[in-house]
């Protein structure tokens, strides 16, 4: 069977750049070994923001006090969690499987094998069925990273140890949990376990939580989740993990942590697929490169989502995925990376885009840089007891080019400042935008107004 373009792999990247390519004209296959909706779907995004959204109502009750409202903690039905979480699953899965078919997508089942290229058609072999086709896009994803440590094959084999997937189908609440890797992943995950009951410890091999987030907000998260019992141990590196927990080193010391489930979220890497070397895609890192068109260097040959390793998020890939078909149709497009919004969903949620002050002094620009407290959104106050969350803007030149809020509701309003910095609007441009009020979102305008 010829297509005019084969995705391999049906996770955002691939379900949603087919659709594209479909309303563009083309005729397209979709191929893929797991399940649709890919590791966002299935075991990422959506499954623990349903585990998440659990622990933000129970800690609501726990508070209810502090809101006037008498209500009794009586504690979680863990398994109704996880059924309500698998039923939303299904639900968004079977939501993909009909958009493809009302799209006239054909999703192929089975494992992708990148054959060779003849007559400018790639030939891809599916379960000993060969397919050509005229263009072809890799979204093949990614897959946690298993760290060398001293009895993590062995811990991951007897289902001590944990990975994003197996983290979100315990079948019961760890007594004690520690989590390896302070990045979003850990974070979220700590951030349920708490709020179920567990004793979390989170260890991070750098100075800080979150990675490359702002330092100051990162700061107010770690207090936040400080207070709630949380416990962080940054610049420590976990030296090897048994049957009864897990052993880790700062500087010359060890400490016994003790563990009936660890968590692995150290990182991850792209996943293999079977076939690029035959034809000579470039990789970097296990990688696959690609320019801000998505092109590889293989004439036809497309790399998006997490398999390209530029930002591993599922928004990202939807993004890219639309920008390489615009490509393939001849319309000029590309992808600001600088624009791309991430999120962490702890409660309060960190919220980011852009360059930090930090980032952007280091690559020699001249910035201002503008906080201001959550305080200022009568909104925030109205629905919040604790009120230490910030906002902070870096500008350079009259232009947003970096953002980090704390504070709950900050997912639902950073696309304006990703819209500031992808349209390239100044700050008078955004003075004329009417928020409505109250609202959270306020406090973009009162950050704005509050340059002057």
């Amino acid at each position: 069977m010829k297509y005019d373009l084969i995705v391999i792999g049906g996770g955002p990247a691939g379900y949603n750049c087919a659709e594209r390519a479909t309303h563009a004209g083309l005729n397209v296959a979709v191929i893929e070994q797991a399940k649709l909706g890919g590791v966002c779907l299935n075991s990422g995004c959506i499954p623990s923001k349903a585990l998440l959204q659990s622990a933000k109502v129970a800690d609501y009750v726990r508070h209810a006090d502090m809101y006037g409202v008498q209500a009794t903690y009586n504690g979680v039905n863990h398994k109704f969690i996880l059924d309500r979480k698998n039923r939303i699953v299904r639900k968004l899965v079977a939501g993909i499987k009909l958009q493809l078919k009302s799209a006239n997508v054909t999703v192929i089942e089975g494992k992708a094998i990148i054959k060779d290229k003849q007559d400018n058609l790639y030939t891809i072999s599916v379960n000993d069925q060969t397919y050509t086709c005229t263009y072809l896009i890799i979204a093949t994803g990614s897959t946690a990273i298993i760290p060398p440590i001293k009895g993590v094959t062995e811990g991951v084999n007897e289902g001590r140890v944990l990975d994003n997937v197996g983290i979100l189908d315990l079948a019961d609440i760890p007594a004690n949990l520690v989590v390896i890797g302070g990045g979003v992943i850990g974070l979220e995950m700590a951030s349920y376990y708490t709020s179920m009951g567990s004793q979390v410890t989170v260890v991070e091999a750098l100075s800080k939580i979150a990675g490359n987030t702002d330092s100051q907000v990162t700061a107010i998260l770690q207090t936040n989740y400080e207070k709630k019992g949380v416990r962080f141990l940054t610049n420590t590196m976990a030296v090897a993990i048994d049957n009864e927990g897990v052993t880790v080193k700062s500087g010359d010391q060890l400490t016994r942590l003790p563990a009936d489930k660890v968590l692995l979220s150290v990182g991850r890497k792209a996943n293999a697929i079977d076939g690029i070397d035959r034809l000579g895609i470039a990789t970097n890192r296990g990688f696959i490169v690609t320019d801000e068109h998505l092109r590889t260097n293989i004439d036809n040959v497309y790399a998006i989502g997490d398999c390209n390793g530029k930002v591993m998020l599922a928004h990202t890939a939807y993004r890219e995925g639309e920008v390489a078909v615009n490509t393939i149709m001849g319309i000029d497009d590309y992808i600001n990376y600088d624009a791309i919004p991430s999120v962490i969903y702890t409660n309060p949620e960190i919220a980011s885009i852009g360059k930090t002050a930090e980032q952007a002094t280091n690559d020699g620009l001249t910035i201002v840089e503008q906080t201001l407290p959550m305080q200022y959104s009568g909104r925030y106050v109205a629905e919040n007891t604790t009120t230490d969350g910030i906002c902070k803007l870096v500008l350079h030149n009259d232009r947003l080019i970096g953002a980090t809020i704390i504070g709950n509701g900050a997912s639902e309003f950073i696309v304006l400042l990703s819209a500031m910095i992808g349209l390239d609007i100044n700050i008078e441009q955004l003075k004329t935008v009417v928020f409505p009020h109250p609202t959270v979102s306020e406090i973009i305008r009162e950050s704005i107004f509050s340059l002057e």
